[in-house]
């Protein structure tokens, strides 16, 4: 996994390209998750999704899009992250199957500064073990500025 050092506003540059780990979606983690926060049936029930436009049991896209937030968070770049003021032009354009594994590629759109922090907006793409698009976002951070000597004093 590629891990990144935590990086305070002034680190970050549009343009910057980051790289997370992968996760593997597994069938019983795909049917837990629509079973407490989606549970619509071809989620859920395999003879139902078969038989669905899916062809097949898919996970939740707001799984998809937890998994990936974790992972770009895991790959440390924003690990001095205070929140987020939202996410922007969410999409799924493939469904994501059991046994698929996603990686996540994450570049730096803009930078906003503000007082003592900054808004880091970054666009986010989810890809699958075939190199396609699972899920695409743009995600806006609120990281701090670096302290200054003059913030300990």
């Amino acid at each position: 996994m590629t891990r990144y050092a935590p990086r305070y506003f002034e680190d970050f540059s549009p343009g910057d390209l980051f790289h997370t780990a992968q996760y593997t979606f597994s069938e019983s983690s795909i049917i837990d998750y629509a079973f407490t926060w989606d549970p619509q049936p071809f989620h859920l029930d395999k003879q139902y999704a078969e038989n669905s436009i899916y062809g097949g049991l898919i996970a939740s896209g707001f799984q998809t899009l937890g998994v990936t937030f974790r992972l770009m968070f895991q790959a440390g770049m924003f690990g001095h992250n205070q929140g987020g003021r939202g996410i922007e032009n969410l999409r799924w354009p493939r469904s994501v199957r059991p046994g698929d594994t996603i990686r996540v590629e994450v570049r730096v759109a803009k930078c906003i500064p503000a007082r003592t922090t900054g808004q880091v907006v970054v666009d986010g793409t989810a890809f699958n073990q075939a190199d396609e698009d699972v899920l695409s976002a743009q995600f806006i951070n609120i990281i701090p500025k670096r302290p200054t000597d003059a913030d300990s004093a």
